[in-house]
This record gives C-alpha cells, sequence and structure tokens, in this order.
C-alpha cells in the first residue's frame, strides 16, 4: 500500500513540511509518481514515528541520520552506533543542567539581595 504526503502527515500528525524536511535531510526516501507527487510506503508510518521518538529526545537529524537505518532493522542495542550518541546526549543535558542550576542560584541570590535593599528602604522610612 502507498500513500501520498499528505495521507502521510494525517497518520503520523506530522506536518507536511516537515515531511519534505525529513526527505531533504536523507531520513525519508519517497518514490515518485510521473506526475512528480512523492509517494510513500506503508513502512514510511514507522519511520516517521521513529524520526519523531527520537527528535523528541533532543536529537538532530543529522544524529538520526547516523543510526536510522539500523534501528529501523534491529533493536537498538544491536546498533553500534546509538550507544555513543546516547552517551554524548547524556553528557549535554548534564552539563545543561549544571548551566542551569548555575543560572538558578544567581537567580536567587539577586532576588534575595532585591528583597534584602527593599526591605532596608521600608525600615528606613518608619
Amino acid at each position: 500500500m502507498e500513500v501520498k504526503i499528505g495521507e502521510l502527515s494525517e497518520r503520523t500528525g506530522v506536518s507536511v513540511r516537515s515531511l519534505r524536511y525529513y526527505e531533504r535531510q536523507g531520513l525519508l526516501a519517497p518514490m515518485r509518481q510521473d506526475n512528480g507527487y512523492r509517494e510513500y510506503s506503508i513502512l514510511a508510518l514507522e519511520q516517521v514515528q521513529t524520526i519523531r521518538f527520537y527528535l523528541d529526545l533532543g536529537f538532530s537529524t543529522e544524529q538520526i541520520s547516523g543510526f536510522l537505518n539500523c534501528v529501523l532493522k534491529n533493536k537498538e542495542a544491536f546498533c553500534e552506533e546509538v550507544l555513543p550518541i546516547y552517551e554524548q546526549k547524556l553528557k549535554e543535558i548534564d552539563e545543561q543542567i549544571t548551566l542551569l542550576n548555575q543560572i538558578r542560584g544567581n537567580l536567587k541570590d539577586r532576588i534575595t539581595s532585591i528583597q534584602l535593599e527593599r526591605n532596608q528602604v521600608q525600615e528606613e522610612k518608619i
């Protein structure tokens, strides 16, 4: 069974624009009809859902393209490319958390400082 881009979009909840983007990134490879229309195999449904899954994990389309074919054919555990990418992503997230905690601490310090200064000014008025 073959589906056109609009139907694939409807069935997956992914916009036509995104599907075209996935195609440009080499993540999807539709067949072309004589009239130039894109036609996708029914397997493209699973492929798009898999792409969305990895995008939701925070991976770029470039990272996904490095292991997509393998995970579509095998379990992740059997794809050598996946584990290093997961480990790198986790490292990036840990670094972001550290930075966010530093920013949070700075903001809390500023809030405390502002509140103390306001209280001092109000006490001086009394």
